[in-house]
């Protein structure tokens, strides 16, 4: 019998993985914005959150940072000793804990190219959760990409680097032509971007992985929707967050590492509020 994995919230990301993971398991999801769960293949559109949660074994929380308190609250009661799997940009594991109560959480920072199943899927444990979490977590992602396991401490800074840079690669690939793509990619954006991951405090392994994987993934993602640049930067770039922080300083003084630095910024100010 196949795990119930249940997910919270069916844009961008949510959508991604619930493709993603329901060769492997049985995928229900649930959208305040039924049009987004409409017509779904190999995959049940809950009616509510609360019978969603009864049938789940995990579950993955997948909506907005200014929605998170008001799911949270509605779920307290219901969640019990299913392990939670938040994905939300900003939001601690403290936090959900501090609502949800002694509950085995995981925090996961996925990027866009989870769509083609190249993403790169940062991993970090909650108080209550143990290794085994952790292991079923990185099960889980295994099929949308690489998994990487982090202290909760470098969170905001992998939304900023793996999260926010594919968004970086698009707007700097738009007026490249697709013969130039590997080879900007491989001898001019990686190497800069694996020196702004060291600036923002990964170890130089950490900072390998995680740039190679984020670019790589970018290219692939570009190459197999056979989307324009533009429209997927407009993809990674929500209004008010982390990548479109970083946009503006490499649009004003095209330095990759500020760009970096200034939706590291961006990130903390999101997470100061949770």
């Amino acid at each position: 019998m196949k795990e119930v994995v249940g997910i919270i919230g069916y844009g961008n990301i949510g959508s991604a993985i619930g493709q993603g993971l329901k060769q492997e398991f049985t995928v229900l999801a649930f959208d305040k914005d039924k049009a987004k769960t409409a017509g779904l293949a190999d995959i049940t559109a809950a009616g509510e959150v609360l019978s969603l949660i009864k049938a789940s074994t995990a579950l993955i929380l997948s909506v907005k940072p200014q929605d998170f308190e008001g799911l949270l609250k509605e779920i307290s009661a219901v969640v019990g000793e299913r392990l939670v799997i938040s994905v939300a940009a900003g939001i601690s594991t403290s936090y959900i804990e501090t609502i949800l109560g002694k509950v085995r959480v995981i925090r996961a920072m996925p990027n866009l190219p989870i769509k083609v199943g190249r993403g790169i899927i940062c991993l970090s444990s909650g108080r209550f959760s143990s290794r085994g979490d952790l292991e079923i977590t990185k099960r889980l992602f295994d099929n949308l990409g690489k998994t990487l396991f982090i202290e909760e401490s470098l969170m905001n800074a992998a939304t900023a680097l793996s999260g926010s840079g594919p968004g970086f690669l698009f707007s700097l690939l738009e007026d490249k032509p697709e013969t130039d793509w590997a080879n900007y990619a491989q001898n001019e954006f990686i190497p800069a971007l694996v020196a702004a991951a060291q600036a923002i405090g990964f170890r130089p392994e950490q900072a390998r992985i995680l740039a190679s994987t984020a670019t790589q993934g970018s290219i692939a993602l570009l190459r197999e929707t056979g989307l324009p640049a533009d429209m997927l930067r407009k993809q990674v770039a929500s209004k008010g967050g982390t990548t479109e922080a970083g946009l503006k300083e490499l649009k004003n003084i095209q330095s990759l590492e500020a760009a970096v630095k200034a939706a590291l910024k961006r990130a903390e100010e999101l997470s100061g509020v949770y």
